[in-house]
């Protein structure tokens, strides 16, 4: 029988739960110890695909094809699982169930209340998750912050998990914020007292608290909240704010995070093993020589948007013994010819997106990649821009665009698939998860990934137009991935250039900082190539 560790946050919002789940996950896994991870979030939506970045940031997909909060990603980083569209709940597809149950009269006339009914269907898809995983431990992390009234019927369904499941089988960790006062040079746990005593109110008592902190954590400010909060010290578990999220693990090791959740939980656990974690944290965190790279997207004062693109770009640098530095630069801007950003750059991405706004900065930019001889990677729109450009600037197709973008073009190089016309529902019908991807033999998609086939993550509902592959081959472009009966273009790139490489699916899905993504390393790879041949010809003459 699984057991469940639930993780709730306190005093404000974005306060680190994700990361200290994921955390989580990665102690447990050390010592073998099989876990998986769910997100519970309050919102009505039913998943946040329809909704904007800037409301909600990155939208992660999962293998099997649900769009999801981007805490998924942390996850599936850090503990090296692949999770499913089960490990993301929201409000919505729980009362979307409730409500379709009472329309089948499910509960024979009966008044559907939250409690029971709600907490039921809660409750019924943690345990799922327990199901399908078959793991040892089930982390589940609440959305929100404790005392959001959407938030209340989660925190009572995971209150009655222990009594349903048994005290020895649940373990609350409580996750919360020490704010500095600069005037008086000290940290204040008043808030954390209050967002303790809230989850108290309901019935639920930590049995750890997570403290969040810029400053260090005094023995005094710990025994403080252990005697305030009725929480043993050894459970008042400080977490400063370290140089990389990666090294969040370590940190809660070094407190004895790890040993007290194997005793509470009784859990069958050997000696912890994070030297693998721990050497990977070390080198993110030595000095290493910069390699730049631009992204250019319409998001990019919301650099949540990009989350997994930025943490790809990471572990790739990391394999050419680089740090990465990213230019964020906004299509906006460059399509007014703004090019002195593009300057400084050894490499340049973009990213995936929605909508006609900036793209034609990210027409602009793929024409300055080609023309300049910059490595660049593009992700879905990213792909599709640098389509656009190879149609307008080599072809001399003037209006050559995407169906999205301009649906009277006398030239959709991008279209949208045949399945997709007519389709009125925003949520869940793109093409979306996992597809299969054949490689061309000879080419540099071929090169970086070193295998005939790979598998790779979707979200879109455009595509290249094959009506147009052969005179776009013609200018130069290689349709070096394709799908198995060779219809769909996974994966284009020019033919007379040093390395310029886009997909029609979003790679950074499955980039792990122990196992970085092979089209990433390939351009970060290219992009240091550049960095060297620049600094060889900037050599004075002796």
């Amino acid at each position: 029988m699984a057991k469940y560790i639930f993780v709730t946050g306190g005093v404000v919002s974005s306060v680190g739960k994700g990361i200290s789940a994921a955390s989580i996950g990665r102690i447990l896994k050390s010592r073998s110890i099989s876990v998986s991870v769910q997100k519970l979030d309050p919102y009505l939506n039913v998943d946040p695909g329809t909704m904007s970045p800037y409301q909600h940031g990155e939208v992660f997909v999962t293998q099997d094809g649900a769009e999801t909060d981007l805490d998924l990603g942390h996850y599936e980083r850090f503990i090296g699982v692949d999770l499913t569209q089960a490990s993301n709940v929201t409000s919505g597809q729980v009362y979307s169930a409730v409500i379709a149950q009472e329309r089948r009269g499910d509960f024979l006339g009966g008044t559907i209340q939250v409690v029971p009914h709600v907490t039921n269907e809660i409750k019924r898809r943690i345990r799922q998750v327990a199901g399908i995983s078959e793991v040892d431990v089930v982390i589940v992390e609440v959305g929100g912050t404790v005392g959001d009234i959407e938030g209340q019927p989660f925190l009572e369904a995971i209150r009655q998990m222990r009594k349903d499941e048994g005290r020895d089988n649940v373990l609350y960790i409580h996750v919360t914020f020490l704010p500095y006062i600069a005037v008086t040079n000290e940290l204040k746990t008043k808030p954390t007292q209050h967002s303790v005593n809230e989850l108290r109110r309901i019935g639920i008592q930590p049995d750890i608290i997570l403290c969040r902190s810029d400053k260090e954590i005094s023995e005094g400010i710990k025994d403080k909240i252990s005697l305030f909060c009725d929480v043993n010290k050894e459970g008042v578990i400080p977490l400063v704010t370290s140089e990389t999220i990666y090294e969040v693990p370590l940190l809660l090791e070094k407190y004895g995070l790890g040993d007290f959740m194997v005793n509470h939980l009784g859990l069958d656990a050997k000696e912890s093993d994070l030297c693998n974690w721990r050497e990977l944290v070390n080198e993110l965190k030595a000095s290493k020589e910069p390699v730049t790279i631009g992204l250019v997207g319409k998001y990019v004062e919301l650099q949540d948007a990009y989350y997994s693109v930025r943490e790809a770009l990471c572990h790739a640098a990391l394999t050419h013994n680089r740090e990465v530095k990213i230019e964020w630069l906004n299509s906006e801007e460059l399509q007014d010819g703004h090019y002195d950003k593009l300057e400084q750059v050894q490499g340049i991405i973009i990213p995936g997106g929605f909508g006609y706004r900036g793209t034609e900065g990210m027409v602009e930019s793929a024409k300055f990649a080609r023309e300049r001889r910059i490595p660049y990677l593009g992700l879905c729109l990213g792909m599709q821009t640098m389509v656009i450009e190879l149609a307008r600037h080599v072809l001399h197709v003037q209006d050559a665009n995407s169906t999205e973008f301009d649906r009277n073009t006398s030239y959709p190089v991008i279209d949208l698939l045949p399945e997709q016309r007519g389709v009125n529902q925003k949520g869940g019908t793109m093409r979306l998860g996992t597809y299969p991807c054949h490689l061309v033999p000879e080419t540099k998609a071929a090169r970086a990934y070193g295998c005939e086939v790979t598998y790779e993550r979707h979200r879109h509902r455009f595509e290249f137009n094959n009506a147009f592959r052969q005179p776009m081959e013609e200018a130069g472009m290689i349709a070096s991935g394709l799908s198995p009966n060779g219809e769909l273009v996974e994966i284009a790139e020019l033919r007379n250039h040093p390395w310029m490489v886009a997909c029609q699916f979003h790679p950074e899905f499955k980039s792990r900082p122990d196992s970085p993504h092979p089209l990433f390393v390939s351009f970060i790879g290219a992009a240091k190539e550049t960095l060297i041949k620049g600094a060889q010809t900037s050599l004075p003459i002796s």
